[in-house]
């Protein structure tokens, strides 16, 4: 738990925010619990349960006013205001995320750039000029980044974060293939792209066997 709101709960959340954002672009005004659960798979009762732990929201027997719980929602998950990140590893995955634009249609500002690579650094991705990285733990406190995105090798990533805790990051998004130790109060999110391949062929192996 985080507090006393279950991970799963926390986790849900961003489902909710981006179907109530797609329902918002096609004109849906008002959603219930049970549309919105079958939209996502998730029965109307866990819905009302996750939302019952930050207030009271919608209607009985009208239903949940997009625009108004999507705003909500968005304020809960800190998403309301815009965040500063910093992005460390400007290889073909670190350029990549830096073009990504879904980022910023949730707030998401990738502010800096790192890279440990002389040819990269000076170099211009996205609108940012990547730095070296000898200059994030000034950088980064100077901006008052609290959230990096860490995309370099496996054997780098520990380093790399030991700095980033040492600037005042407090939360990681780790794409690096390993895991990190760091302090408990920082957060880290693991993202290992090849996981979800390596299970897709499974199934797939298992459909042909089967």
């Amino acid at each position: 738990m985080v507090g006393n709101i279950p991970r799963p709960t926390i986790e849900r959340l961003p489902l909710y925010l981006r179907c109530l954002a797609r329902l918002k672009s096609t004109g849906v005004d008002v959603v219930s619990s049970e549309e919105l659960g079958k939209l996502l798979a998730i029965t109307s009762v866990q819905i009302r349960k996750d939302l019952a732990f930050f207030g009271e929201f919608g209607r009985r027997g009208i239903g949940y006013d997009v625009a108004s719980l999507a705003r909500q929602v968005a304020a809960i998950l800190g998403a309301d205001q815009p965040q500063r990140i910093a992005l460390v590893g400007l290889g073909h995955l670190g350029q990549a995320l830096a073009n990504y634009e879904g980022f910023r249609e949730h707030g998401f500002n990738i502010a800096v750039m790192f890279d440990v690579d002389p040819s990269k650094v000076g170099l211009t991705v996205a609108g940012q000029k990547i730095l070296p990285v000898d200059r994030m733990v000034d950088v980064v406190r100077h901006t008052g980044i609290d959230i990096a995105v860490l995309s370099v090798p496996a054997h780098a990533a520990q380093r790399v974060t030991d700095v980033l805790v040492r600037a005042g990051v407090r939360a990681i998004w780790n794409f690096a293939p390993v895991r990190l130790n760091v302090p408990e109060h920082v957060e880290v999110r693991q993202e290992n792209l090849i996981v979800g391949l390596l299970a897709l062929s499974y199934y797939l192996k298992e459909g042909k066997g089967g």
